[in-house]
């Protein structure tokens, strides 16, 4: 249901609360007692079928004997009775529920399941239950069993645990930092994490949105929320249970574990995960008070030299980067302070007084060579900590001088009220140590870089990037049918094969003379043998010495297959020995063993897996994920998160690894994951990658029958949808030309410049609603990356690869209605492509449930009008522009069924 109905949870006119008792610690007195002190403007009424009075108050005895039907209802009753109490809410037609009531249980036959079935029938929404409530300080709203209300700010906070929201607003209330919201999910039987994400996202009284997560329980619908919340606004967010794994079959199972599967899914979401409570805190402190900026360079100044090299010292384990001073601002500091370090950190001594702090301040701030200021106060009999707080607050005021997105930060040691007073009724962020200060700045650098890469546009992928997918498909379904739940050397050999990932040659053999006759041809070309034990139930061979490597003799063939299959028996006499296989040893002697895989995650479905590979890769544990898809910039950032990264540059005599081609193997890999959702454990250990490409010498492949993992429709096992292949579309115009229609793709940024300069300005008014003459990286980077879970948008090529038109919808968050958007090149018009690809537009909104087609047309535009006409849409003039006439076409079940 995603934002449906959220209005009344956190804007509602009017409340009832049910239950509670005139118990000093009674949750639906605490409840009446927060709506009152919070100055909660609307209609307040209490239900309760034991008290006519709480508190001075009246209650009523049913919800059915109020005179109107409350926006929200506030459950405090005993556990049995939710499920009839929310049934009667949803009947009267309540918008929305907080169930604040603990122990209603879980799954099938629970009081969970019976509420949210009452609730569900009529569209009621739920939050909780065992939930604090919700505070919308704006709305004057505090309807939760909290002990304060914070003041209201520019900050949402989504809480899984009561305690942790509880325990971040009275930290709010102590640093007098504001909330837009805060709510506590509790059981989240209903709204949860992605609807919450989805409100605050278009909220315009929510800057930033932070989150305490245990558990994401649809991960796509997670996925598709945060990643259209973070592309607008910062995200932070802290996640508890880092417990391992308990192990896996492969390597890449084993070495996929469930936490780093969730810091995979947050950083392609572009969320910026801290790693604790505190942290927390920290980045709310700062995300409460600045803005994101440009650059990494910071300017570190304080009255002691000690806590500035701290702050430095912190500022480099960070990744930040120590800004260098400008000659101007050396020279004005030598003007203006009798003695300093003349270097950063900005030592101005013990005895810098407030005038001193000032003159810094300024010339820190006025210096282009820094994107930040952090000053650092430390107390001292000379000077006062309150009046160097002044200064900082005086200078910082008159910053819009200098830099309007500088942002300063602040650490004034041993505090003192007057001093924090004065920074914090000027909104500068102030930290108790160097440490969180400098963390605080490099959690906004941290989420501007993310932002910055989720904007870059990945190269093209190259031409020869065919796959075949019938092959593979075929070879997992005989091992399926077969009951195998793995495939045979020789099958994963093929399925590797299949998708162009280069792969040493491999034979079967099922005993001593088969190995030698197979080994023979390779012999005769001076090729050394491998042999390996081979049997389905032996998953890593070297449980038991499994392999022997360069052997360049029959002799030693013969004898090496004879002691490999004798000692496989014994060691494992459970074990069904198939024999050996035979393969050459592959000889690359500069290259570097990697491991890249796909493993199985619960929640998030298939993840790619890349590190450094070995027998002792668990040990090592290098490694980083991904979440199918990949393009070739993801993959790179792949790469490029393990230490291994650094030995495929070249060093000494050994030059580097062909990077390009390690990319290209984790692309198709993910392809695979897309393509065979069978496909549940692909380990390729070890990846040999040289400056001549990489090779697969071993690899395993776990395969079962395919089970639905997320909610909805598509890929049945991918947390982000990949590119909707089946979209597809061969067309001829009028003319007789042939058209390729297809979705668009993230590298399409150059086919949409391209495209654009093909069109009128005069179209391009009628399309964008405004003159257009340029086209940002940033503008063209969101036409193109898409979530595929949302949106779609198709492009229609000529022969010659050249952009003809595009058309593209995008889903609200309630999955309810869809807005279009159609452009077709210029010079085509009358050739009848804008009518099949707004054909092929809402034949896409039917099949995704949708209930209706909109868009907006400038009035002037008659041939749009036109064509929808045509098309059965309807019109409206749009009440706050006379200029545009907005456009709706039903296309769900009924109007099929009247059509």
């Amino acid at each position: 249901m995603s934002t449906y109905r959220l209005k009344s949870v956190f804007a509602p006119q009017s409340i009832a609360i049910i239950g509670g008792s005139p118990r000093e610690r009674s949750a639906g007195r605490a409840v009446v007692r927060n709506l009152k002190a919070s100055g909660f403007p609307g209609q307040i009424a209490w239900v309760n079928t034991r008290y006519d009075q709480i508190d001075g108050m009246a209650t009523v005895h049913e919800l059915t004997d109020l005179a109107y039907v409350p926006d929200l209802v506030i459950v405090t009753a005993p556990a049995p009775m939710v499920p009839k109490v929310v049934a009667t809410a949803a009947q009267r037609g309540v918008a929305a529920a907080i169930i604040l009531t603990a122990g209603l249980g879980q799954g099938p036959g629970s009081l969970a399941e019976a509420t949210e079935q009452a609730a569900r029938a009529h569209g009621l929404r739920l939050l909780g239950p065992h939930c604090l409530g919700v505070i919308a300080p704006h709305a004057r709203l505090n309807a939760s069993i909290a002990a304060h209300t914070p003041l209201p700010g520019d900050l949402a906070l989504i809480s899984e645990s009561s305690a942790i929201a509880a325990a971040l607003v009275e930290w709010g209330v102590q640093h007098e930092v504001g909330f837009s919201a805060v709510v506590s999910l509790g059981d989240a039987i209903d709204v949860d994490f992605s609807d919450l994400l989805d409100h605050f996202a278009l909220d315009r009284h929510t800057r930033a949105i932070l989150l305490y997560v245990e558990s994401i329980r649809d991960a796509r619908k997670f996925m598709s929320a945060a990643r259209a919340a973070a592309r607008g606004k910062p995200v932070v967010v802290v996640k508890s249970g880092r417990a391992p794994n308990s192990g896996g079959a492969t390597h890449t199972q084993t070495l996929a574990r469930s936490d780093a599967v969730y810091d995979a899914a947050f950083r392609r979401a572009g969320l910026l995960r801290v790693g604790a409570l505190d942290e927390l805190f920290a980045a709310a402190q700062t995300l409460g008070r600045l803005g994101t900026f440009p650059g990494r360079r910071l300017a570190i100044l304080s009255n002691g030299g000690g806590v500035g090299a701290l702050a430095r010292d912190q500022l480099g384990a960070l990744g930040g980067t120590l800004a260098t001073l400008s000659s101007a601002t050396v020279d004005r500091l030598d003007r203006a302070l009798p003695d300093w370090s003349r270097s950063n950190p900005v030592d101005i001594v013990v005895d810098a007084d407030g005038e001193r702090y000032a003159a810094a301040i300024e010339a820190l701030l006025a210096d282009a060579e820094n994107d930040a200021v952090l000053v650092v106060n430390v107390p001292t009999a000379f000077t006062s900590s309150a009046d160097a707080a002044r200064a900082l607050v005086r200078s910082a005021g008159q910053r819009l001088r200098y830099s309007r997105a500088k942002p300063v930060f602040a650490v004034w040691l041993g505090g003192g009220e007057a001093a924090l007073s004065a920074l914090n009724a000027a909104h500068i962020p102030n930290y108790a140590t160097e440490a969180d200060a400098v963390a605080g700045f490099m959690h906004l650098v941290r989420y501007r870089e993310a932002q910055t890469a989720l904007m870059e546009t990945p190269p093209s992928l190259p031409e020869d990037f065919v796959v075949d997918s019938t092959a593979a498909r075929a070879i997992v379904e005989a091992a399926l049918a077969e009951g195998r739940q793995w495939l045979d050397p020789i099958a994963a050999s093929n399925v590797l094969r299949a998708y162009g990932i280069p792969t040493a040659r491999i034979w079967a053999a099922a005993d001593a003379d088969a190995a030698v006759r197979l080994a023979q041809p390779l012999l005769d070309e001076g090729l050394p043998v491998a042999v390996k034990v081979l049997s389905p139930d032996i998953i890593h061979k070297s449980d038991v010495d499994g392999v022997r490597l360069n052997l360049v003799s029959a002799e030693a063939v013969h004898a090496a297959t004879t002691a490999l299959i004798e000692r496989a028996r014994r060691l494992r006499p459970d074990a069904r020995i198939d024999g050996v296989v035979v393969q050459p040893t592959v000889l690359r002697p500069k290259s570097r063993e990697l491991i890249a895989g796909i493993a199985d995650d619960p929640v998030f479905g298939p993840v790619i897996v890349f590190g450094r590979g070995g027998s002792a890769v668990e040990v090592i544990d290098d490694v980083a994920l991904a979440l199918p898809p990949l393009d070739l910039r993801l993959a790179h950032e792949l790469i490029g998160r393990t230490r291994v990264s650094r030995i495929l540059k070249a060093y000494r005599d050994v030059p580097a690894a062909d990077e390009r081609a390690v990319a290209l193997v984790l692309v198709k890999l993910a392809q695979l994951a897309a393509d065979i959702p069978e496909i549940r454990e692909l380990d390729i250990n070890p990846l040999l990658a040289d400056a001549g490409g990489v090779a697969a010498v071993d690899a395993r492949i776990a395969v079962a029958h395919s089970r639905q993992l997320h909610k909805g429709r598509g890929h049945p096992r991918l947390s982000i949808l990949p590119y909707p292949k089946e979209w597809e579309r061969q067309l001829t115009l009028t003319d007789g030309s042939a058209v390729f229609v297809r979705p668009v793709r993230p590298e399409d940024e150059a086919l949409f410049r391209a495209f654009f300069a093909r069109v009128s300005d005069e179209d391009l008014r009628l399309r964008f609603f405004q003159s257009m003459k340029h086209f940002s990286h940033e503008f063209l980077a969101r036409l193109t990356q898409l979530d595929y879970a949302r949106s779609i948008a198709l492009v229609a090529l000529n022969g010659q690869g050249e952009m003809l038109g595009a058309v593209r919808l995008l889903a609200d968050a309630n999955y309810e209605r869809g807005e279009y958007a159609i452009l077709v090149r210029s010079d085509l018009k009358g050739a009848g492509l804008g009518w099949q690809l707004m054909q092929i537009m809402i034949e896409y909104a039917r099949r995704q449930g949708l209930r209706l087609v909109e868009g907006q047309v400038l009035r002037e535009n008659r041939t749009m009008l036109a064509m929808c006409r045509e098309l059965g849409f309807s019109f409206k003039p749009d009440p706050d522009d006379p200029s545009i006439v907005n456009v709706t076409l039903p296309v769900g079940d009924a109007a099929r069924a009247s059509a």
